[in-house]
């Protein structure tokens, strides 16, 4: 059997920014801009394109720093299962990754401070906040993303402060439907974190990565995932019927998380569960942009 291939130049990066987990930043734009409708006027739009901007930027420098992190406190070994790790597999330095990791940052801050220019200082706040627990994730002297914490982060940052922070940005008001829209969202971006994790609960309990499937257990972990997808799907037809704007399209990707939840039922483990995680994405992005349709429409 032949070795496999190994990227080199922009392929090795794009393949270290870990591409199937930027839906977690598209998604919560969408939905956040979709709920926007109505409340905006069409000089505004602009804003929803740099929030994605900072989305992404952000979601590449939490992925680059959770490289480099890992890769120093070695929980990320060279025989791990799942997408390549930059500097766990010993083909970038941990320093070049660190820059890179805050020259994301750089840029997500950068155009987070326009925005805040534009719409409030309380955004300034927001993207501290944003920054702070993104290098927290797995960073610094007590990172929370080894004691469990880290679906929180995600649901929050990921789900309900993206989605809300976005429809802010274009209709500066805090609206109900934003943070209700985010709480699904976050709930898909939440389910691939869970699977990420229950992929490298052998790992990251050799090296002393306590994340919350590690608490939980590989049986209890592959419920979860399922009672994420159900509730996700749950809240936004909930959502439909309590305000009228048609969030339930987001069940056009529910044969999607059917496929994804039978697999993980089935015991899917390794490199079957890195085709799950391709899976749970294609969830979050057919019914997230889907969901973010139907409520435009309808607004």
């Amino acid at each position: 059997m032949s070795d496999p291939v190994v990227p080199s130049g922009a392929a090795l990066w794009w393949s270290g920014a870990r591409p199937r987990t930027l839906v977690a930043a598209i998604v919560p734009v969408a939905v956040g801009a979709a709920t926007a409708v109505g409340a905006s006027s069409d000089a505004q739009w602009w804003r929803a394109g740099a929030a994605l901007v900072v989305a992404l930027a952000l979601q590449v420098g939490v992925n680059y720093a959770n490289d480099y992190s890992d890769g120093i406190r070695g929980a990320d070994g060279r025989d791990r299962t799942g997408p390549l790790r930059l500097v766990g597999s010993g083909l970038v330095s941990a320093q070049v990754v660190k820059r890179a990791a805050i020259g994301a940052f750089s840029v997500a801050g950068v155009l987070g401070a326009l925005l805040a220019l534009v719409v409030g200082p309380e955004l300034f706040v927001v993207g501290v906040c944003c920054l702070i627990a993104g290098w927290a994730y797995t960073g610094g002297p007590r990172p929370y993303g080894y004691r469990g914490l880290g679906e929180v982060f995600v649901f929050v940052f990921f789900g309900l402060v993206a989605t809300i922070g976005t429809n802010y940005a274009l209709s500066e008001e805090l609206d109900g439907l934003a943070a209700s829209a985010g709480a699904v969202v976050g709930l898909w971006a939440t389910a691939l974190l869970v699977i990420n994790n229950l992929r490298d609960i052998p790992g990251d309990t050799a090296a002393g990565k306590i994340t919350l499937a590690v608490r939980l257990g590989d049986a209890r972990t592959r419920r979860l995932f399922a009672v994420l997808q159900v509730l996700a799907m749950a809240v936004a037809v909930i959502i439909t019927v309590m305000t009228g704007r048609f969030a339930a399209a987001a069940l056009v990707g529910l044969p999607f998380a059917v496929q994804a939840v039978r697999a993980v039922r089935r015991g899917a483990v390794g490199v079957e569960l890195v085709a799950v995680l391709g899976a749970t994405g294609r969830v979050q992005l057919i019914a997230g942009l889907s969901m973010a349709l139907g409520i435009a429409l309808s607004g």
